[in-house]
């Protein structure tokens, strides 16, 4: 079969399946399977698929019409203009999370000038995007990519060896900012989570791509979705140092659970982000420099 008769079969099959965006879908499937880019697709319509890549793709499109993800089935998504290794350990990276990752910038170009000691920790790094971004962003940072799930730990250390950054990331495997015997990694400047933040109550309503496919571990965080945030946000208050800050990605209705969470006492300076859709999608806030910290041993080494 040709290259056009097998995107065109793809569209209606995908098309008939309800799969959103067919065409497109269609494309990178059959861009995958046949290892050619879009240019290719579209300048040689006629050229004949072997065998083999006519099986991959028919495999490739019964795949995505049980609900599997595109993402999952390529094994990449771009994020911050990178290609990311994915997989079922981790979550897909989001076009909203990168409005995670340029709070984080701001707020560190602003603070934590050139010179300055700047160590960050992504807290459930997942496949490591927002740890990569930042390390490419801000060479003179120390990244920590915190993960309670070593195979996602491994897929964040692939993509930052293959995205040049390997050596400047230690990855820990933790229980949020806790590792090793369960103290607080200390000495951050600055905390940065894109955290799970689903409700169990809303579990049913989520598109099957994201329910049976995703990991669990990493969307959901109890009845109220505020889970993790309860126990991450005192966490941050003792790893980091007086004047440090929390960046955190937020679910479509966690800004009231959320502030609440950061009380007076300990922090200041709260922003609220909205994304283009008008949701407030992240939160930075600055630890006061009063603020008291219980006493942390030294992280280890990765």
């Amino acid at each position: 079969m040709r290259l056009k008769e097998a995107l065109e079969q793809g569209v209606d099959l995908l098309e008939q399946g309800g799969v959103p965006s067919p065409r497109i879908t269609a494309e990178v499937l059959l861009m995958h399977a046949a290892r050619c880019d879009r240019a290719h697709l579209y300048a040689h319509p006629e050229r004949e698929l072997a065998e083999v890549e006519w099986i991959h793709y028919g495999r490739y499109l019964h795949e995505r019409l049980q609900g599997k993800p595109t993402q999952y089935i390529t094994g990449h998504q771009e994020f911050w203009g990178l290609d990311f290794l994915v997989n079922p350990s981790v979550l897909i990276p989001r076009p909203e999370t990168e409005l995670l990752v340029e709070a984080t910038l701001t707020l560190a170009r602003l603070q934590f000038p050139s010179g300055t000691e700047l160590n960050i920790a992504d807290v459930g790094t997942g496949s490591g995007c927002i740890a990569v971004a930042l390390a490419k962003e801000l060479p003179p940072a120390r990244i920590y990519a915190l993960d309670q799930s070593l195979e996602a730990l491994e897929t964040a250390r692939r993509n930052a060896a293959r995205l040049g950054v390997g050596q400047r990331i230690s990855f820990l495997l933790s229980n949020l900012l806790e590792v090793g015997s369960g103290e607080v990694l200390p000495s951050l400047q600055m905390v940065v989570s894109n955290p799970p933040y689903v409700s169990e109550r809303d579990r049913a309503g989520l598109m099957r791509e994201v329910r049976d496919f995703e990991p669990a571990q990493a969307l959901f965080a109890g009845e109220s979705g505020s889970d993790v945030y309860a126990r991450l946000i005192p966490q941050a208050s003792r790893a980091l140092c007086p004047g440090g800050y929390i960046a955190l990605e937020l679910g479509y209705d966690a800004q009231e659970k959320v502030g609440s969470l950061l009380s007076a006492e300990k922090w200041e300076d709260i922003e609220w982000q909205r994304d283009l859709a008008g949701i407030v999608r992240v939160v930075t806030a600055r630890r006061r420099p009063t603020a008291s910290a219980a006493p942390t041993a030294e992280a280890g080494s990765p």
